[in-house]
């Protein structure tokens, strides 16, 4: 049974990540009673709460097979010790360490949106991966302290990393790109949020990151079918921002904002929500310039792809995703109430993508800006990077970086880019990155 997390996951863009499962909720105790419902037998209870996909594909009947054939393997199951959960993107991963007679495996349970089951396989129980600390961090340079960022009922906790030399110093805001990221946008053991911050920090730039309201408030907003980009990004960043203008020891003059994958995407429409402000520079990372759900689709095909070839189920999600793409495109505004969600968001949601054209509405903005793009990323292609050149050809204002060698989330490797590099290999953000969005905010936004 394949691990459709590692296959399908870590879609950055898939509106599918819009709502992930609430941190607080018991995804845990729901892996540990399937576990217990294979031991006892019970195969409808262990699938039920199976999405519609793995239900399909592996309903009671063949869970079933499969637990025998397992423990013909390696020996009958004796008991499971403890569990461990990870966020991939759209998916939260729990681990539960499950001893047989002959070995230890961890059961690999995969929960998608709405908290069902979209992936399940047994892998070789080991640690897990650690995060690893920036080598051009420099702790002893800069402090972080809690803060809140907007207000009732939006409150959110957020860190800032703020140099220790005498202010002020110029600050730079980190917009998440799709889903409930924390602060650090932690994917697997990739932290990029926290490199950047830290990185930034220890040359003497100011750095706020903050839960996104989509984490904190996810139960809450699933049930919001008015839901757009404004309130799930647009309204905290320009909260963000106010925050910093009147933080002392901060130069309320040079605060920049710095948005990831989707915050990159909606880099021009942040710009302009923050005209009234005086934001002194925007900075794109990995920023999208095609329409969301085409991308989506592109992505899937990608994973899908491999492999070297399409299974069963692999042709049953393209086609799932090919169909809700086909919904997106025939949107009217008649539809602007409806509860249904294609690729996981409301009618409302796309309604409100489909009226903004990033490269449009980039050349409206009157603020220095920096777009930097890795040349391995497949979530946004490089590609991109060229189309936002063009749209801005003659502004000096504007700066270009591409990084060969850098995937999605600015981390260094070579080869093709998978989405298990971001589990089995992970990466800190280069410190070339680094040294692009240093000389900029140090230059005042000035290429």
């Amino acid at each position: 049974m394949k691990d459709r997390a590692i296959r399908l996951g870590i879609g950055f863009l898939a509106a599918a990540v819009l709502l992930g499962a609430a941190p607080g909720e018991d995804l845990a105790g729901k892996a540990r009673a399937m576990i217990d419902a294979l031991q006892r037998g019970d195969y409808e209870a262990a699938t039920r709460d199976f999405d519609a996909t793995m239900r399909g594909l592996s309903g009671p009947e063949k869970t079933g097979e499969f637990w025998t054939i397992l423990q013909t393997r390696i020996g009958a199951f004796k008991e499971r010790t403890a569990e461990r959960r990870e966020n991939l993107g759209q998916f939260e991963i729990v681990l539960v360490t499950c001893v047989f007679e002959k070995t230890t495996l961890d059961a690999r349970i995969v929960f998608d949106a709405e908290g069902k089951i979209a992936g399940f396989q047994f892998v070789p129980s080991s640690p897990p991966v650690e995060s690893l600390p920036p080598p051009y961090a420099d702790r002893e340079r800069f402090t972080e302290t809690e803060v809140t960022v907007g207000s009732e009922p939006w409150t959110l906790p957020g860190t800032l990393a703020r140099p220790k030399e005498n202010g002020p110093v110029p600050a730079v805001v980190l917009v998440h790109g799709s889903g409930p990221n924390d602060r650090d946008e932690t994917i697997g053991p990739n932290k990029p949020f926290r490199d950047l911050a830290w990185g930034l920090a220890s040359r003497g730039i100011a750095v706020l990151r903050y839960e996104k309201r989509t984490r904190v408030y996810g139960t809450k907003l699933a049930a919001d079918a008015s839901l757009t980009v404004r309130e799930e990004v647009i309204d905290d960043a320009v909260e963000a921002v106010r925050l910093l203008q009147k933080t002392d020891g901060l130069d309320p003059r040079r605060i920049f904002v710095l948005g990831h994958s989707l915050g990159g995407m909606l880099m021009p429409r942040l710009a302009l929500a923050l005209k009234p402000l005086g934001a002194a520079g925007f900075i794109s990372l990995a920023g999208l310039t095609y329409p969301l759900e085409d991308t989506i689709l592109v992505q899937t095909a990608y994973i899908l792809s491999l492999d070297g070839g399409l299974s069963e189920e692999d042709r049953k999600k393209l086609e799932e995703v090919k169909t809700d793409v086909a919904k997106i495109k025939a949107l009217t505004e008649a539809d602007r109430g409806s509860t249904e969600k294609p690729l996981n968001a409301a009618p409302a949601y796309w309604l409100d993508l489909r009226g903004y054209d990033p490269l449009e509405t980039v050349v409206r903005v009157d603020r220095p800006m920096l777009f930097l793009q890795g040349g391995r990323d497949y979530q946004v292609v490089p590609e991109n990077l060229e189309r936002w050149k063009k749209a801005l050809e003659g502004r000096s204002d504007a700066a270009f970086k591409l990084f060969p060698k850098l995937n999605h989330l600015f981390g260094e490797a070579d080869g093709i880019s998978t989405p298990s590099e971001y589990l089995e290999h992970p990466k800190v953000v280069a410190k070339d990155v680094i040294d692009e969005i240093e000389a900029f905010v140090l230059k005042g936004g000035n290429s």
